[in-house]
């Protein structure tokens, strides 16, 4: 799978410390990225409280049992796709989380540079134990059309 050569602190704290749920909720084996052409998209929605403090404090997240955090890094493959070699690039990228009832809200998204890596957050909101499905479309910088991606997470409410 193409890696960036550094993470950045947000995505690796967001995978790390959601891996045991992201297990749970993503199968066997915790694939969360899809891959359209020479694009992967790789993304994460996880409870805002399974961050740091200092982490939401650096990236101006709120933490909350009421809040989740989705996290979307866009990868462009630039080797024969079996080197690792990947680029991140910038997107035009709309997302939506949807309950079991029907309520679909918009989520806004704000991107983060750090060094080599451009990543999406944004902050969603979360109803005591709740399964969301999440919709996205994701146009990478130079790509003719968009990517949908859609996945679901359950979340334990508090």
């Amino acid at each position: 799978m193409p890696t960036l050569s550094r993470l950045s602190t947000l995505l690796l704290a967001c995978l790390l410390l959601a891996m045991p749920a992201l297990l749970i909720a993503a199968g066997a084996d915790g694939e969360r990225a899809h891959r359209q052409g020479n694009y992967t998209i790789h993304y994460n929605a996880i409870p805002s409280t399974a961050l740091s403090a200092d982490v939401a404090r650096q990236y101006d997240i709120v933490r909350s049992a009421g809040r989740g955090l989705l996290n979307i890094a866009v990868l462009r493959d630039d080797g024969d796709g079996d080197d690792g070699t990947a680029t991140a690039v910038t997107a035009a990228i709309q997302a939506w989380s949807h309950s079991l009832v029907g309520q679909r809200n918009a989520i806004t998204l704000r991107e983060i540079r750090e060094q080599d890596a451009i990543y999406y957050i944004g902050q969603f909101r979360i109803r005591g134990e709740e399964h969301l499905r999440f919709e996205l479309q994701v146009r990478p910088d130079g790509a003719r059309q968009s990517i949908p991606v859609r996945f679901e997470n359950h979340f334990i409410g508090r």
